[in-house]
């Protein structure tokens, strides 16, 4: 099930999921696209530009409950006009899907019943890693000030990926 992140998908006849191919069919051109890493406290937010070349850190969402993030995030997308999401995947280092992944596909899941948005997720195996290795190497931020970038760097660090991934 490696690539099951990458194939279309119905869940529950609730939630379509779509290949990142299907995305660009599926949005406007030239709107941008928002990125989600979804933690456990916090989902961390990130947009490209209307091309859809370079993902930006964004914002920084605290989890509530699902209904106060959902629309924080719709909010998110209202205001920047964006088209589609792009969702961290969190898999298993082999490929297989675990608890984090499961919930990042329940989020997708229930955010489309309050309102249908085009989605599609990003493997972000190492993403975080990756971002904090970067903060701390390039960078030479404290812990403290990395805690408040690292979420909202993964989710640029995971659209970016798509969006090399769609222009490669």
């Amino acid at each position: 099930m490696h690539l099951a992140f990458a194939a279309r998908q119905s869940y529950r006849d609730t939630v379509t999921v779509l290949t990142l191919e299907e995305l660009v069919a599926q949005t406007p051109p030239n709107t941008p696209w928002l990125g989600l890493d979804l933690g456990e406290k916090t989902i961390g937010v990130a947009a490209s530009d209307a091309t859809r070349i370079i993902a930006s850190p964004l914002q920084l969402i605290r989890k509530t409950k699902f209904t106060d993030d959902a629309n924080a995030v719709l909010k998110l997308m209202d205001g920047r006009n964006a088209s589609g999401l792009v969702i961290g995947l969190p898999l298993n280092m082999d490929g297989t899907e675990g608890p984090r992944a499961q919930s990042c596909r329940a989020f997708a899941r229930n955010l489309q019943r309050l309102r249908e948005v085009p989605v599609t997720f990003q493997d972000e195996r190492l993403s975080t890693t990756a971002v904090e290795r970067f903060l701390i190497d390039e960078l030479d931020l404290t812990r403290k000030r990395r805690s408040d970038v690292v979420d909202r760097t993964a989710a640029a660090w995971i659209l970016q990926g798509a969006l090399d991934r769609l222009n490669g």
